[in-house]
């Protein structure tokens, strides 16, 4: 494992990438809304990217394991798809329906990445619920990433308050490092123990994103190969931020 410590150059160019993809994603799932296709919104993200001059990250990257590039520059996964949905005209929006909008961001060179999970009209109380709970889960994960800290401390800090309000936490996925490449060590899973893993240093740069569901934590793959699933079909959200590890204590990257 080999993690990359980011200059304080690097991190200036970060904070302005982060907020450049924070306005995007905030003017993304704003746009949300039942009768629209996913494809659309793909749309939106590329539109606006360009706007701002910078560069979709996920767009033609591929994945280890996977046999193809990435055809989108937006991941949009609904209901029980848990991440990596990939747009097309085909998938309409219903009311009801929890969307996850996913979207990373090359700024001067360097990636940020951050997900939204929103709520689409009139959804049932135990699906607000759980997109809070996520949301906060974040929170409580980003409180957890000071130096001297663990990723266990951050994977802790995700189960922990999940668990005290009933979800699971999606076991196969997880946050990473991320600024140099769309995936960098180290590997941030959404549990663990506090005290293990690996030490969170000065100039790290972590995807912190928990991803929680309303019934099982078991996961499958469509035969897309991206799109990621809860085994039982159960219910998901999923929330991320870019954090870069400060002396201070975390500073999250992705916010306008």
């Amino acid at each position: 494992m080999s993690v990359i410590l980011k200059t304080k150059e690097e991190v200036e160019i970060l904070r302005e990438g982060g907020r450049r993809l924070a306005e995007i994603l905030a003017k993304i799932a704003d746009s949300v809304s039942s009768g629209m296709s996913t494809k659309e919104l793909d749309d939106l993200a590329m539109m606006l990217i360009e706007e701002y001059g910078d560069k979709p990250a996920f767009l033609n990257y591929t994945p280890e394991g996977v046999s193809y590039p990435y055809p989108a520059a937006l991941c949009v996964s609904i209901n029980d798809e848990i991440v990596h949905g990939i747009p097309n005209d085909e998938v309409i929006i219903q009311e009801g329906d929890v969307v996850t909008v996913d979207l990373g961001l090359i700024h001067e060179g360097l990636y940020t990445d951050h997900a939204i999970t929103v709520a689409v009209g009139k959804v049932k109380k135990e699906y607000l619920d759980l997109i809070y709970a996520t949301r906060e889960s974040l929170s409580r994960a980003i409180e957890a990433a000071k130096p001297g800290n663990y990723t266990g401390d951050i994977g802790y800090a995700v189960e922990s308050y999940a668990k005290e309000k009933g979800y699971k936490v999606v076991r196969g996925l997880s946050g990473h490092g991320v600024g140099k490449k769309v995936h960098e060590d180290p590997y941030v899973p959404n549990y663990g123990r506090p005290g293990t893993g690996v030490l969170l240093e000065v100039g790290m740069v972590i995807a912190i994103e928990p991803m929680l569901t309303i019934g099982s934590e078991e996961i499958a793959v469509l035969d897309d190969e991206y799109t990621y699933v809860t085994y039982d079909g159960s219910m998901s959200a999923h929330f991320e931020h870019t954090v870069y590890i400060g002396e201070d204590g975390p500073e999250i990257l992705t916010q306008a």
